[in-house]
């Protein structure tokens, strides 16, 4: 059975990272995702759109998939992801082959199989918890 990290991981997690990698990134404001990522913005983190149907979102150039990023697919510090528990077995793929360090499963987004394959792979999962939230309340 999958658990998270403890608070102080987490806490410690929030501290390091720079920039996110947002999948599923929608340029609507009543969103979920666009009102997560721009308050993790206005915090000062750099946010990565990654959606197929945008080409800028919160003043970020966005990218078709994690594969797409610029740098020769240098890793954000966080992947972030609104998306269905279906489609992050294929994220947890490209989060392996660009070197990811950090999975972020928002709320509601549970697939263990696919987590445990992450952590497999050396990457750090937090999974069914909302990053703007606990952002808020650890920072």
């Amino acid at each position: 059975m999958f658990t998270n990290p403890s608070t102080d991981e987490i806490r410690d997690l929030l501290k390091t990272v720079k920039s996110i990698a947002v999948v599923g990134l929608s340029d609507n404001p009543a969103r979920p995702s666009y009102r997560v990522a721009k308050a993790m913005q206005a915090l000062g983190y750099r946010i990565i759109p990654v959606r197929p149907a945008q080409s800028e979102v919160l003043g970020e150039k966005a990218h078709a998939q994690l594969t797409d990023l610029p740098g020769d697919n240098i890793a954000p510090d966080l992947v972030d992801v609104f998306r269905n528990p279906e489609a992050v077995d294929e994220i947890v793929d490209q989060c392996i082959a660009i070197g990811a360090k950090r999975l972020w499963l928002q709320e509601g987004v549970v697939n263990e199989p696919a987590a445990a394959r992450a952590r497999a792979a050396g990457i750090v999962v937090v999974m069914d918890r909302c990053v703007w939230k606990d952002a808020a309340a650890l920072l």
